[in-house]
């Protein structure tokens, strides 16, 4: 896949012929696709000097990889907890988190009732199989008060780290890209905004209960991440802070109905 990447791009991180102009590639995929093409075509790149490429690979793990190896300099798709795992699992070519971009909530969601007050006790939830959604799924429900969490449950923690389950809550782990097909299946399924999305629910509005920007969830904050090569070059650093720009934040809550949370907080923070 790397080889396919490489071929694919004519520009990985380069300077052009003006000594004030650059240029630099985003692998990205999904929504995070039409944003980074939106920022690519905007007037706010191009008063930075700055020319990117968009680059979409559907493959996450093979998207870090090509931005762990240098194929591809940076990337925009994932949580800080995502990257950690990652990282966890590819311990010689680690990324590092360059720069904050958007929380995009996880949620409770019901066809079965309208409040979280009226969940039944022993009540069935679907949770996401893959270790980084049950992770914040488990982390919402603890925020909810529905459940405990034991002090040592981490960023890979599962459902053998719940301390107390008082409402006797029983759990069926899903393919988190069903959950919209599993609500009539269960009282409740967890969900990722972007499953919620395409499922035609807002996170803000239909769920039951989401998650908010705080302490507690600054490991599932979406990130910029680059491999060890470009993690400090200016390139980068620059794309980091054109996100930040007012107009380019202003269409992505339009376009997204204010269901990706702007965050600016230093990375330093997200190690907490």
């Amino acid at each position: 896949m790397a080889v396919a990447i490489a071929a694919g791009l004519v520009l990985g991180l380069g300077t052009s012929t003006s000594a004030s102009a650059s240029s630099v590639t985003v692998g990205t995929q999904g929504t995070d696709a039409q944003i980074w093409r939106h920022i690519a075509k905007s007037s706010a790149a191009k008063q930075a000097h700055l020319t990117i490429h968009v680059k979409e690979v559907t493959d996450s793990v093979q998207l870090n990889q090509a931005t762990g190896d240098g194929t591809i300099p940076v990337n925009a798709f994932q949580s800080f907890s995502y990257m950690q795992a990652y990282n966890k699992e590819n311990p010689t070519k680690k990324l590092t988190a360059v720069g904050t971009t958007y929380l995009e909530p996880m949620g409770l969601y019901s066809k079965k009732i309208k409040h979280l007050k009226q969940l039944p006790k022993g009540a069935t939830i679907g949770i996401p199989e893959d270790p980084a959604n049950l992770t914040r799924g488990l982390k919402l429900l603890k925020t909810a008060g529905l459940i405990t969490l034991k002090p040592n449950f981490n960023a890979l923690g599962n459902v053998s780290g719940i301390k107390s389950n008082p409402r006797q809550l029983k759990f069926r782990q899903i393919d988190g890209s069903t959950g919209p097909r599993v609500l009539s299946d269960v009282d409740a399924v967890l969900m990722s905004n972007t499953v919620a999305q395409d499922g035609g629910l807002n996170v803000l509005k239909d769920s039951l209960v989401h998650e908010k920007v705080s302490r507690e969830t600054n490991q599932d904050v979406n990130i910029l991440a680059a491999g060890d090569k470009y993690r400090n070059n200016k390139s980068v650093k620059k794309l980091v802070k054109l996100y930040r720009n007012k107009g380019i934040q202003r269409y992505i809550k339009n376009e997204f109905h204010g269901t990706k949370v702007e965050v600016i907080k230093p990375i330093s923070a997200l190690k907490k």
